[in-house]
């Protein structure tokens, strides 16, 4: 195979993320957004290590396990990739893709529980971080997810399926205002304008509705009207807060150098599992509400008998695994880098009148040496990229019977899981959890025990 050169085939499997192994009569091409049984013409844009990657041109065959995509954004969106295969094989594929990277690492007979499917399907969404740019060059003003492939071009999501209607007439109001004041939206790669994105966070269990409009200050902020229309919609949820973020970082990322509240409140309440969390504009929680409740009560099973035991929760974030723990413990302390989050979840432990959590706000290769007191149990729910190589050799040395790890990125995972076998280790179980429906993504638990010799 040559770069530049357009090939056909047949995609064999989907390796994770979204990698689909093409055949080509005696060649193989990894080519993105594609599902097995599919045949394909694509280009190869990139060879490494005589591996070529491609990048699709066209669909010339469906699969025959394709179904016909209830989101009309679907191919032209980059936010989901599995809206053409039905929710069974979704899970059929994730259970794969992940067994597939654990039995590449784990060194004995192990339990594979597949994988948990999510509550809702449709909808499931709390959280949407939606950009204002526009379709096409000099185009119309837009305000949804980025094209597909794209750095740039924003694709209006106002049918958008994974999140519920409310979230889809506060899109089309916040987009009609703007488009009618003439505003500018903010230019990547100029770095100037004023409109960059809209945020908005919902209460499953409660209806709470927060609002953040982005924008830089490089204009005057926006007159009244636009709240206004907002707090005139009919909705299924209450708006309890709207808010003006003022971000000038270069990165696109959504994130507050200043913020001021228009209206109401800079927070919202949900509840999960019975406790209740409140929960600010940029503080972490799961995105998947009800499907957050299935992963907690699957990580509550692994960790076992909790009576008269200390447990570590590290990168605890907002508390919610200590929280859910606490009742069912004699001590339970978290270590999170973020202090915002640290001080969201002391709030949240005196909400739900938990006096046996405690929370400390540092970098947890650090805090780890500090800690006087010796766990029983440890769960470790690290960032994307896993645990540091040195962090978690300080944790191994604790010497625990018990770890729970829970992950957002497999392949973060099974690097950690290397060490911790080679550490005296062994994984017992491991399921995965379906917190992001249409999507390449999946959480997923695992029970590691330390091996007597």
């Amino acid at each position: 195979m040559k770069k530049g050169q357009i090939y056909e085939g047949m995609v064999e499997r989907v390796d994770f993320p979204n990698k689909g192994l093409v055949r080509c009569e005696e060649h193989s091409a990894l080519v993105k957004n594609t599902v097995p049984g599919q045949k394909v013409r694509f280009q190869v844009n990139k060879i490494r290590k005589g591996k070529c990657e491609g990048r699709l041109l066209e669909v010339l065959e469906p699969s025959p396990l394709e179904i016909k995509p209830e989101c009309p954004h679907f191919t032209a969106c980059g936010g989901c990739t599995y809206q053409n295969l039905p929710y069974e094989e979704q899970l059929r594929l994730k259970g794969s893709q992940l067994k597939a990277l654990l039995d590449s690492v784990v060194l004995e007979p192990y339990e594979f529980e597949g994988v948990k499917e999510s509550p809702c399907r449709g909808a499931y969404r709390n959280k949407m971080e939606f950009s204002f740019g526009d379709e096409e060059k000099d185009g119309p003003l837009a305000l949804g997810m980025h094209r597909r492939g794209s750095f740039y071009d924003i694709v209006t999501v106002d049918e958008c399926r994974i999140v519920d209607e409310d979230y889809r007439k506060i899109l089309s109001c916040v987009l009609d205002y703007f488009k009618g004041e003439g505003l500018p939206f903010y230019h990547k790669l100029r770095h100037t304008g004023y409109l960059r994105h809209l945020l908005v966070r919902k209460g499953v269990r409660t209806g709470e509705l927060l609002v953040a409009l982005v924008t830089s200050s490089q204009m005057e902020a926006p007159d009244g009207p636009w709240v206004e229309r907002l707090l005139e919609l009919k909705l299924e949820g209450t708006i309890v807060g709207i808010l003006h973020v003022f971000n000038d970082s270069l990165a696109d990322v959504v994130q507050s150098d200043r913020t001021e509240i228009l209206y109401g409140r800079d927070y919202f309440y949900e509840e999960l599992l019975g406790l209740r969390f409140r929960i600010s504009p940029f503080s972490f929680f799961q995105t998947n509400s009800l499907g957050a409740e299935v992963l907690y009560e699957t990580a509550r099973s692994y960790i076992g008998d909790t009576k008269d035991k200390v447990i570590f929760d590290l990168y605890s974030g907002t508390g919610t695994i200590a929280q859910m723990l606490a009742p069912v413990a004699e001590r339970v302390v978290g270590v999170e880098i973020v202090e915002e989050a640290v001080e969201a979840a002391k709030v949240n432990a005196r909400l739900n009148g938990l006096a046996n959590c405690s929370f400390i706000a540092g970098d947890v290769l650090k805090v780890v040496d500090e800690l006087e007191e010796k766990p029983d149990l440890i769960v470790l729910d690290p960032p994307r990229d896993g645990v540091h190589p040195k962090a978690l050799q300080r944790i191994i040395d604790f010497g625990v019977e018990r770890i729970v790890y829970i992950s957002c990125k497999p392949t973060s995972l099974v690097r950690d899981l290397e060490l911790l076998q080679g550490r005296g280790y062994r994984v017992e179980k491991a399921v995965g959890v379906d917190l992001f429906p249409f999507t390449v993504h999946t959480e997923c638990v695992v029970w590691i025990q330390r091996k007597h010799i």
